[in-house]
């Protein structure tokens, strides 16, 4: 199974009231943060049988932005095991719900999202030294007892590559 690990993009400052946090929204910054990162998995051919995100409103959005630019047309799944505070068995549950899918695509919360793509490729089920920042998303090839981390693209990557490809489709002028 391929798994994209995906963590929300950027949504402002934390509320206080966990509540009210639950219903944080993208800002602007990071609207524009999952359309590059949505155009550039569209680039990369990224096609996956299911997005699972966590229900915090920041989280779903960035699900549901991204996946529009992947021509993703089914239901968005929300899952507990996404939300922050869930721990690696709820991540591994989850996995075992969604078992029969070729390709995923998870999006949630720091720090437990970055714990368990670390736990994932890591051979002795440790953490291995994995952050992923806002906006960033990684692709790894999970097998029954290993998992392999094919790529990681961090905000600053993607923004440097969408600039690079606005830069090649632009026309070029001629200089007489």
């Amino acid at each position: 199974m391929i798994v994209y690990f995906l963590r929300h993009a950027n949504a402002g400052k934390p509320l206080a009231n966990p509540k009210k946090d639950a219903k944080r929204a993208l800002d602007k910054e990071g609207i524009e943060q999952c359309g590059i990162v949505g155009r550039a998995l569209a680039a990369l051919d990224v096609q996956v049988d299911v997005i699972i995100s966590s229900p915090l409103k920041r989280a779903a959005q960035t699900a549901s932005l991204a996946g529009n630019e992947i021509s993703y047309e089914g239901k968005l799944q929300l899952e507990d095991a996404l939300r922050p505070g869930a721990t690696f068995a709820d991540f591994r549950r989850l996995f075992e719900k969604y078992a029969k899918f070729e390709a995923i695509m998870v999006v949630g919360h720091n720090p437990n999202l970055s714990e368990f793509l670390g736990r994932s490729i890591s051979d002795t089920g440790c953490e291995a030294g994995t952050e992923l920042k806002k906006g960033a998303v990684a692709k790894v090839e999970m097998g029954r007892n290993s998992a392999v981390l094919h790529w990681f693209l961090t905000p600053k990557v993607l923004r440097s590559l969408h600039a690079d490809a606005a830069e090649r489709s632009r026309p070029k002028t001629s200089r007489k």
